[in-house]
């Protein structure tokens, strides 16, 4: 069950609703000095991905070697200002001597110069709750609307450890959480919390680098591990305490490990490494967390600037069979190297997606869907090598095992399994399409397998028919589809081909453009939304039947293909067709 969500319904309070996009940072910035932190810094070199439409900002080969400044102050917008100091006013109005910290993310984004809209407030002396309430009473004192509060309680098996409140503080959700130390017991990934020190509370967190507070009481970055900043400037992901300790406590840490990684372009500490790699984490990262959780992880990696990183990592700690089991007895079993194979070809792919540019994914106007196209893109390259395995479910029905990892092993969206097997096929039809394209074949063999006795096909409007059905399937995902059959076929010995050698890289990528702008070329972007010249109730009219069914729908597939290969047809010469095909029909039925 999820955790539950009290509201608390003040009389001139409210519902709480989702948490709000905050606005862009004002010019107006407060620089807040690093306690123990001289001068400014920067990352050891790291390739840099762009975060636009998830491409690079340059393919492996190309990308350069980058510093990312550090910056040597935290820099508060002005609407973070006003929020803090309302903070301080309830703490000072009630004497209720709270040092109030900003815990973790935003701490860390600020000092890599990033905005951050994730404020979570840590408490030493007090619950969240009940500092909350105590926000509401200070505002009625100054004659200001008092807010809702939303109360997440504990709950173990969801992994909220503690409860946390949240309300709007001058238009901004905050979260507050009293600090807090966990011990595990040797049996349970399920911590005992208990009030704990801001010390206790840094040390218990996943990573140095979210382990930093700020200090809004006296304006400085509290490193209380020792190592936090340090490992800012190297990019370094180093786990508080132990590593392995860290993972057998909590093993979804090390997917979280490797996801903070891939975001910043970091390293992963040697003895993280270590540990991640060991029999035993990876075992109860298997058995102990739930696929949501894990698949929640995948996802956010998948949708993040650096996807690619995370899954190569994934592979390198030998965790590829764990984050995406595979069902019992597929059909062929699981071959070797399997993992490599699947990694490959999403390395393979993210380099020609970069090389042929945002146009793959710049169907329509709504950057949310664009970001879906990618996401479903990379989950279609990493399961390409998958495509033609199957096994049979309880039903004894096949299904695709990409979709089994899809929906069981990772407990995504059924409709992105959908997607993602739609896109392999689309994609091995693209590959007849390609051919068909690219020389100048017979096209008899295929418009004998678009005609039949009652519709013949103009030679010249075969590739556009041919073409417009692929679409009307794969609808706006054509060019994810054309990018997956392009990347697989003609079938490389490796994959890894594609990424080292450039010659191959550039064929593919030109052959991408040529069938892309042959397709745009013969007006087919958004066939799907085509309407059709003649509906089911006009072909009923013009055949005298008052009754739809399969013959009904045949007639529709016909004048499909028909008003593919004649475009500028009207509803007249399409009716006039097909009482021609009949009549011819009945004339050679009648003479034998």
């Amino acid at each position: 069950m999820p955790p539950r969500l009290l509201l608390h319904l003040l009389p001139r309070g409210g519902l709480l609703p989702p948490p709000l996009r905050r606005r862009s940072p004002s010019p107006l910035l407060r620089r807040i000095p690093l306690a123990k932190c001289p001068g400014a810094f920067f990352l050891s070199p790291v390739r840099a991905f762009s975060g636009h439409s998830g491409m690079a900002a340059g393919s492996p080969e190309q990308q350069q070697q980058r510093s990312v400044v550090v910056r040597e102050t935290v820099e508060l917008t002005e609407k973070e200002e006003q929020i803090f100091r309302r903070l301080l006013e309830v703490v000072r109005h009630f004497g209720l001597g709270t040092q109030l910290r900003v815990a973790g993310g935003w701490v860390r984004d600020k000092l890599l110069g990033k905005d951050s809209s994730d404020i979570d407030i840590a408490l030493d002396n007090m619950m969240g709750q009940n500092f909350c309430e105590k926000v509401n009473e200070y505002l009625e004192s100054i004659g200001e609307k008092q807010k809702g509060i939303g109360v997440i309680q504990c709950n173990p098996d969801q992994s909220k450890h503690l409860e946390t409140a949240r309300m709007l503080i001058l238009d901004t959700w905050i979260d507050f959480v009293n600090l807090r130390s966990e011990t595990y017991a040797e049996d349970s990934r399920i911590p005992t919390m208990e009030v704990g020190t801001a010390k206790e509370d840094a040390y218990r967190r996943d990573l140095t680098i979210n382990s930093l507070f700020f200090n809004i009481n006296n304006n400085s970055v509290e490193d209380l591990t020792g190592r936090g900043i340090e490992d800012l400037k190297k990019g370094l992901i180093v786990t508080p305490l132990p590593a392995k300790a860290t993972f057998l406590d909590d093993p979804l840490r090390v997917l979280r490990a490797i996801r903070f990684a891939a975001r910043f372009n970091f390293t992963l500490a040697e003895d993280l490494k270590e540990a991640a790699s060991d029999e035993r984490v990876k075992s109860e990262l298997g058995n102990k967390i739930s696929r949501e959780r894990i698949g929640h992880e995948i996802d956010l990696m998948m949708s993040d600037k650096h996807p690619v990183k995370a899954i190569c990592d994934i592979r390198d700690l030998g965790l590829f069979y764990v984050v995406f089991s595979f069902p019992e007895n597929s059909n062929p079993s699981v071959f070797d190297k399997c993992d490599q194979q699947c990694v490959s070809h999403i390395e393979a792919a993210w380099n020609l997606a970069y090389s042929i540019g945002s146009p793959v994914f710049s169907s329509g106007s709504d950057p949310k869907f664009q970001d879906e196209q990618r996401r479903l893109c990379l989950y279609s390259a990493l399961f390409t090598p998958l495509r033609n395995m199957f096994y049979l479910d309880k039903k004894s029905k096949k299904v695709p095992v990409s979709s089994y990892i899809i929906k069981n092993s990772l407990k995504l969206k059924a409709s992105d399994a959908e997607t993602v097997v739609n896109i392999h096929a689309a994609g091995e039809k693209f590959a007849e399409l390609v051919l068909l394209l690219e020389s100048n074949v017979d096209v008899g063999t295929l418009k004998r397998k678009l005609e039949d006795e009652y519709l013949e096909i103009p030679t010249d409007s075969v590739k556009r028919v041919f073409a417009g059905l692929i679409l009307r399937e794969i609808k706006d995902f054509w060019r994810v589809a054309l990018l997956i059959s392009v990347l697989a076929y003609p079938e490389a010995e490796n994959a890894v081909d594609i990424l080292i050698k450039q010659d191959e890289l550039h064929l593919r990528k030109e052959k991408y453009t040529r069938v892309e702008r042959t397709i745009t070329d013969l007006d087919l972007d958004g066939v799907w939304k085509l309407k059709p010249v003649l509906d089911g109730k006009s072909i009923m009219g013009v055949m005298q039947v008052k009754s739809g069914g399969p013959l009904i729908g045949k007639w529709q597939q016909r004048a499909l293909k028909w008003q593919l290969a004649h475009p500028n047809g009207t509803m007249d010469e399409c009716i006039e067709w097909m009482k021609q095909s009949q009549s011819k029909r009945q004339k050679v039925e009648t003479s034998t």
